[in-house]
């Protein structure tokens, strides 16, 4: 295999790549004996119809298409490696010659590491500082702590009103037509939660339990289910039970109950502490983005569009895995918002594009001040990983303790490093 490297503008580099004859037969050859046996020849038993007369039958070419399929992704991952370049995106790759006999050659254009020109970064000023924590705060945390530990009583001498738990079977219709998920038996439906359709739950308020009754309601115009959307329907419920939520009493006895503390106060305290830190770690968030927005708007670079593009996908592939980790796949989004994948892709660039500056400058930085992530730091990190994921040290470093895996590790701690300093240089 040979190959040329020839740098373009705005940070672009074409690859031609050259592929032997002699390689190329060879892979026809293992194409055509991995495939032989799936071909009928007339005269011949299956699999056993000579590789010339396949060829004379279906065309010279006929195995050059598996040959391709075997033979480029190494053929491009050792040209990536030869040509030294910091290669930023995708390939695309056009192919100049696949002949059968002859050798193949392809160009495949790559978005390069663009170098950064860097204004100035230190010095630079913010404002952004942790507010305190009100009591306000405070309160609505023993709140939440008060809901999560309520208790549910049986109601029976009084009608349906808000805040009540409803348990009832509903049947819905359009125009007299039952639609699908539209019904349900045994449901519970928290009144004033605005789980349901609007209206839905404030027609229920007064209802006693045994009763029955028609709610009319109209689909939201941006309902997920389009053919439901916009429409009027009627759903007749039936009240089977009611219940209330009792909140305990916000005293020591709770504060004992729920955390490791003896009284209210403090446990209270213990509150105030735990919002204040997280009120500091997000300011410190937002402190390190404002600077560097600063330096990135100080600093010169020419991003490629292929690299942006890229990056633009990789966050989306990055938000189905998430998506799926919560039960819903990425085509389902994408049904319920009305996207395509590319104008998902195309909403995600301006965000890629930013994420793209801020590494760049980040790392031109830690080249400047020669920061360097030591194996103190990978151990330190390595210690992180596993205690918050529950592991030991050396399970992480299985995972994860491969020279590739080791090498973006540290230049990750780099950048880290390049944003404390300027935090730590800023006004």
């Amino acid at each position: 295999m040979s190959v040329s490297v020839e740098r373009l503008e705005h940070n672009l580099a074409k690859l031609t790549i050259e592929i032997p004859a002699e390689e190329v037969a060879a892979a026809e050859e293992r194409a055509y004996q991995k495939n032989r046996s799936k071909i009928n020849i007339p005269g011949f038993r299956k699999g056993k119809a000579p590789k010339k007369m396949i060829e004379n039958l279906y065309g010279a070419d006929v195995f050059m298409e598996d040959a391709v399929n075997d033979l480029v992704p190494d053929a491009y991952e050792a040209a990536c490696k030869e040509s030294g370049l910091e290669i930023m995106s995708r390939p695309e790759i056009d192919y100049k010659q696949v002949e059968h006999g002859k050798a193949i050659v392809l160009e495949a254009v790559v978005a390069v590491k663009p170098e950064v020109k860097l204004g100035e970064y230190k010095g630079l000023h913010t404002d952004v500082a942790a507010p305190a924590v009100t009591d306000e705060e405070i309160e609505a945390e023993l709140k939440k702590d008060q809901d999560q530990n309520a208790t549910e009583n049986d109601v029976e001498d009084r009608p349906l009103k808000e805040g009540d738990t409803a348990h009832l079977d509903y049947a819905g219709t359009v125009d007299g037509v039952a639609f699908d998920g539209g019904t349900a038996k045994d449901q519970e439906l928290v009144i004033g939660s605005h789980s349901f359709i609007e209206g839905f739950e404030e027609q229920m308020v007064g209802m006693n339990i045994g009763e029955e009754k028609d709610l009319n309601v109209t689909f939201p115009e941006e309902y997920h289910a389009k053919e439901l959307a916009g429409k009027a329907a009627v759903f007749h419920v039936k009240l089977n039970a009611i219940s209330e939520k009792v909140l305990p009493e916000l005293d020591d006895e709770f504060a004992a109950e729920v955390s490791e503390f003896e009284t209210l106060e403090e446990y209270k305290n213990s509150i105030r502490e735990k919002l204040q830190k997280s009120k500091e770690e997000a300011a410190t968030r937002e402190k390190e983005d404002k600077l560097l927005e600063q330096a990135v708007a100080n600093a010169e670079m020419d991003i490629p569009d292929v690299m942006v593009e890229s990056q633009a996908e990789d966050m989306v592939r990055d938000f189905g895995q998430r998506l799926q980790m919560q039960g819903l796949k990425l085509e389902q989004y994408l049904q319920y918002t009305g996207l395509t994948m590319p104008q998902l892709v195309e909403q995600n660039k301006e965000a890629a594009k930013k994420r793209i500056q801020g590494r760049l400058v980040l790392e031109a930085i830690a080249a400047a001040e020669g920061l360097e992530a030591t194996e103190e730091d990978l151990e330190a990190e390595y210690k992180r990983l596993a205690d918050q994921y529950s592991m030991e040290v050396e399970q992480v470093k299985q995972y994860m303790g491969d020279e590739e895996s080791e090498k973006s590790m540290k230049a990750d701690l780099a950048t880290q490093k390049a944003l404390d300093l300027l935090v730590a240089e800023a006004k």
